[in-house]
């Protein structure tokens, strides 16, 4: 009784702090944007000497035409080549001598580049990320090259991996419609095609100031990074002709569908489920708090509803989950995982997920463990200030993606507003067995239905 007592004290003195802390932080964010259309964000954090460099592009694996998958995330490769005035690993060599580190990666919706580095160091940065905008330069030798690196890579993420190829198989068969559907590396046989023309021509129309959004995070004065902005990426050219991110609809998916995976490598067979699921929309994102919320009481630890029924109850599981990707341009997943015992079948297994699922609908929410849950998110989203990292991550990602500033800042409130019914409203909508996908990860021996 004392540790319980120990806990909610500690838990009521956090919630206690936040709104001080929040209102703290939420002030050191500034936004403007450049002549050419760039947008600028500006997160000041003064504790120590650093800074997180970031260029965001509005462009993603969802963006290729059809034919080229993969070209994305291959251009995102290509930037680290030679451009007019750099050569090929300077930019990266520079940031190592300078004791920082600089990265890239490629989502559906946005490709990010990032250096951390000493903030003394910015100015450097600048120059050399605004000169890979615009001023990449590639040889032949460096597409067969990097070709060869992209599909070594998904050789050993995807090909050798059968947990990475039921995900992408289940995407394939949520989305049919949709370049969601299409995996960001690229299938195979599409990636082994791309060439110099599917680089270029992506480069050049997506590259530009006007679908770029620069967010740099840390020890920085706003004056100082719009001067710094202003000389290095505001002297680049808007491209007048950027293509409206159009992407194709979903249609109503009104039958189940289902993926068997069967593979000798498989060490530990599973469940997944996966459910079309609304993404946070700018402006109203009181049905993604409630799916958030849902996905922690389903699958969020130790005390989630599945954990307990399926684990410690019933001992058919050995790991529960529950997974809800909010930040995306269009519709997004909800997701479920259930591990089965060593004596549960797969056909079992999904049994006892779907009878659990559906007396969660009838037995509503916990309104304590709710409670737990808030002040836990709420919690998480002040340490989570404390990251440079995080929080140019934070912004990027969701401005990348649709949102705006103010939802960024916005959301623990939003979070903290929903109610018990709201969330079992969301619930009903989003778990329904008819717009599902199921998939099975089997050894190869597995007995199926």
């Amino acid at each position: 009784m004392t540790r319980l007592r120990a806990a909610l004290a500690g838990i009521s003195l956090i919630f206690f702090i936040m709104p001080m802390s929040a209102t703290a932080a939420s002030t050191g964010v500034t936004t403007f944007e450049l002549e050419n259309g760039m947008q600028v964000v500006v997160v000041e954090d003064h504790r120590a000497p650093v800074v997180q460099h970031m260029v965001w592009y509005r462009a993603g694996s969802a963006d290729e035409t059809s034919g080229a998958s993969g070209v994305a995330h291959f251009l995102e490769h290509l930037l680290f080549k030679a451009t007019d005035t750099l050569a090929e690993g300077e930019l990266s060599a520079t940031v190592s001598a300078n004791g920082g580190r600089d990265n890239a990666f490629t989502s559906f919706d946005y490709t990010a580049y990032f250096q951390r580095v000493a903030a003394d160091r910015l100015e450097i940065m600048m120059r050399m990320e605004a000169d890979r905008m615009r001023n990449i330069r590639l040889t032949e030798t460096n597409i067969e090259t990097e070709r060869k690196v992209i599909i070594e890579e998904r050789n050993q993420r995807t090909e050798n991996n059968p947990r990475a190829l039921l995900s992408e198989q289940m995407r394939a068969v949520q989305y049919h419609n949709h370049r969601y559907g299409v995996p960001i590396i690229g299938w195979m046989h599409e990636m082994e095609t791309l060439d110099m023309e599917d680089v270029l021509g992506f480069y050049e129309t997506y590259y530009h100031p006007n679908n770029a959004i620069l967010v740099v995070s840390g020890d920085v004065e706003p004056n100082e990074v719009r001067r710094l902005a202003t000389r290095y990426y505001g002297v680049i050219p808007e491209n007048t002709d950027l293509p409206k991110r159009q992407r194709s609809a979903e249609p109503p998916q009104t039958a189940e569908r289902r993926v068997l995976l069967r593979d000798v490598r498989v060490a530990q067979p599973y469940v997944s489920r996966s459910y079309l699921a609304t993404e946070r929309n700018s402006g109203d994102q009181h049905m993604a708090a409630a799916l958030t919320l849902l996905a922690d009481l389903l699958g969020g630890g130790t005390t989630s509803y599945l954990t307990e029924k399926l684990q410690f109850d019933s001992q058919k599981a050995v790991y529960t989950g529950a997974f809800y990707g909010g930040v995306s341009l269009d519709s997004t997943t909800f997701s479920l995982v259930m591990v089965p015992s060593a004596d549960v079948s797969l056909q079992d297994a999904e049994d006892a997920m779907d009878a659990t699922l559906a007396q969660f609908l009838i037995d509503g929410v916990d309104e304590d463990r709710l409670a737990r849950i808030k002040y836990q998110l709420r919690a998480s989203d002040i340490y989570g200030r404390d990251n440079v990292d995080g929080i140019a991550n934070r912004y990027g990602r969701a401005l990348a993606s649709g949102l705006t500033i103010e939802d960024v800042q916005s959301w623990p409130e939003v979070l903290k507003a929903v109610t018990a019914d709201e969330i079992m409203a969301a619930a009903r909508k989003v778990l329904v067995r008819n717009a599902s996908v199921t998939g099975w990860l089997m050894r190869n021996e597995e007995v199926t239905q």
